[in-house]
Formats: C-alpha cells, sequence, structure tokens
C-alpha cells in the first residue's frame, strides 16, 4: 500500500493551530498557546517568531504590525459579550446591569486568548491582501 504525500493543513485549522500562512507548517509563537484545558496562555504573553522557521515569512513586518489585530480582538470581544448577555437573558431573565456584569465576567477568561487568535487572524488577514513575495 503506498502512502500518499501529507496534505496542506486548511486554513481555519492552521489558524487554530497558529501555523504560518503561507507553508502552513512553521509555528507563529515559540511556545503553544494552548486553547483548551492547559492554562498556558495566563502564564505570560508567548513569544513569537520572528520568522517562520520553515519557511522564513516575517510575521511582525513593521513597528505597529499588530494595531490592526487590536481592531479584531476588540470585535471578537464585543461580540462574545454580546453572545454572553443574550445566552444570559433567554436563560435567567435578569435585568440588563446584572446581565451585562456577568456577560463581562464571564468574558474575561477568554480574553487572553482572544489576543492571540487576533494576532494569528491579522497575520493571516494581511498575508492574503498583501502577500510578503522575498
Amino acid at each position: 500500500m503506498a502512502f500518499l504525500p501529507r496534505s496542506r493543513p486548511s486554513a481555519l485549522s492552521s489558524i487554530f493551530r497558529q501555523l504560518c500562512p503561507r507553508c502552513r507548517s512553521g509555528r507563529i509563537f515559540q511556545s503553544n498557546v494552548s486553547w483548551g484545558i492547559d492554562w498556558g496562555v495566563y502564564w505570560g504573553f508567548p513569544k513569537m517568531n520572528d520568522r517562520c522557521p520553515d519557511c522564513g515569512l516575517l510575521f511582525n513586518r513593521e513597528p505597529g504590525y499588530f494595531l490592526g489585530a487590536m481592531y479584531i480582538s476588540y470585535g471578537l470581544g464585543v461580540a462574545l459579550v454580546f453572545a454572553f448577555g443574550a445566552i444570559l437573558w433567554v436563560l435567567t431573565h435578569w435585568r440588563f446591569n446584572k446581565v451585562a456584569i456577568w456577560a463581562v465576567v464571564f468574558f474575561l477568561p477568554f480574553a487572553p486568548m482572544l489576543t492571540f487568535l487576533s494576532r494569528v487572524l491579522w497575520i493571516y488577514l494581511d498575508q492574503t491582501i498583501d502577500p510578503e513575495t522575498e
């Protein structure tokens, strides 16, 4: 039985595994940023690689490059707070103030993960719109 060559992972899979948008095999962060039960995200901001270890793609193109990632993080955060608020309101029928406070409280553990996800999304978006051609 012949072995088939490994296919390239999908973009969505590569985003959640924090892989390079060009080769989809090199890691964006030096340490594994986990979305699951591992609490590594909460023990400090993981270091990013300057370039992809496999293909050499430059992740941080210029000073202030990740300003766009802040906007993505803000948008995702607002959407998540509204989603938590809607779920709480439907399930509990609390007053608005109580729902808003608890929605923010439920959001706080997800905030560090959104920071990393927004950086990865920004790198993917930038590479899609303006690919580096080195």
